[in-house]
């Protein structure tokens, strides 16, 4: 099996949307009720904290490999 890098971005995107769907679709079969503003807050919050999350961990993958390969002056 083919190794990758972990994106806990796209993780914490894909829970936030989960979690929206399903808020929504307990709504929709009178389950619960959740007022029409709530997902709102959900959604975006969610894909802003994924994206600094990715950002956060672009950086931290590019500092690592920079190390990985000698650095700058490739010492």
């Amino acid at each position: 099996m083919l190794r990758h890098e972990p994106q806990p971005g796209r993780l914490l995107a894909g829970i936030a949307l989960v979690t929206a769907a399903v808020l929504y679709t307990g709504d929709a079969v009178s389950a619960w009720t959740v007022p029409w503003w709530a997902l709102f807050p959900l959604v975006c919050g969610g894909l802003w904290l994924a994206a600094a999350v990715g950002l956060f961990g672009h950086l931290w993958r590019r500092r690592r490999r920079r190390r990985t390969e000698g650095g700058v002056n490739g010492c």
